[in-house]
């Protein structure tokens, strides 16, 4: 499975954001994720499969390859926000330029 297909897929990347800073369990995950049940056991299976995230006793979590990965995505992050600034107010970006 290509990577940016499996990243691509609903609440894959929500999955990601929301383990970023700890483990969580199912519930926990769900909760914060808003997703369903079912989705959220098959994009949970897909990122294990992908040895994105792994389950330990306390809960899902990023492997060191998913840890990395959103270490990789992060700059993505900051480029959206600005994007989305820009979508907001697009007359003062007008007057700054592309920059």
């Amino acid at each position: 499975m290509a990577l940016l297909d499996l990243l691509g897929r609903r609440t894959a990347l929500r999955i990601l954001w929301e383990l970023r800073s700890q483990p969580l369990s199912f519930r926990d995950l769900q909760a914060a994720a808003a997703t369903n049940p079912g989705l959220l056991n098959k994009r949970l299976g897909e990122l294990r499969e992908a040895q994105i995230i792994d389950l330990k006793p306390h809960g899902y979590s990023l492997t060191p390859h998913g840890a990395k990965l959103l270490e990789l995505l992060l700059p993505l992050s900051g480029w959206s926000e600005s994007w989305a600034r820009r979508l907001d107010n697009p007359k003062a970006e007008a007057s700054q330029g592309d920059g």
